[in-house]
């Protein structure tokens, strides 16, 4: 019996198998968060969302209530590609915007990379709603926030207990190009200084 190649790890990232969600990174909402934690969000959602344009990962994104919780930071927007969907939402979790999970079913994924805002409401309710729909969860921990540092680390606490894989922004990054070799390779890491 051999060992399996690197690329079939059920519990790493596929650059095949995953899409990235960004969860409610919104202007209104950020505007709520510890400016410091609000700067780390962004700017690792921002990675994320570059790599998976250049690695041609799917990305879907939503917007709690836009009307009263403005739209997507401008950071964001400018760094999803063309390609992405956009979903407008009252529920907190986006499995209940109208048009999201056929987007996720058309897009033949079964592993869903999580950014966004808030930890303990939209994010967790995303995340285990997708688990009970048989899709493979991953939060990206230093992309997630709420308001208070307590809710962020009961909604950690929870998902994990949940079977949710927690990870690092960096961590998703490196799972989806495998090897160093990868032509993207160069330009993510330039990204990565």
């Amino acid at each position: 019996m051999g060992l399996a190649s690197p690329c079939d790890s059920a519990s790493k990232c596929s650059i095949d198998g995953s899409l990235l969600l960004i969860v409610d990174i919104q202007q209104q909402l950020g505007n709520a968060m510890p400016s410091k934690v609000l700067n780390r969000v962004i700017s690792n959602s921002v990675l994320l969302a570059h790599a998976a344009g250049l690695l041609e990962v799917p990305v879907l994104r939503t917007e709690q209530y836009p009307k009263g919780l403005g739209p997507t930071v401008p950071e964001i927007l400018a760094a999803i590609p063309d390609s992405s969907q956009s979903f407008e939402k009252t529920s907190f979790s986006c499995v209940g915007a109208d048009g999201f999970t056929a987007a996720l079913e058309r897009s033949g994924r079964r592993q869903v990379v999580i950014v966004g805002m808030e930890a303990h409401v939209c994010v967790l309710q995303s995340a285990l709603d997708l688990l009970a729909n048989d899709i493979d969860v991953y939060v990206v921990e230093d992309a997630i926030c709420s308001r208070r540092l307590e809710n962020y680390q009961n909604a950690l606490d929870r998902m994990r207990q949940s079977r949710v894989q927690v990870i690092s922004a960096e961590s998703v990054i490196f799972e989806w190009l495998v090897d160093s070799r990868h032509e993207q390779f160069k330009a993510i890491q330039a990204m990565l200084r």
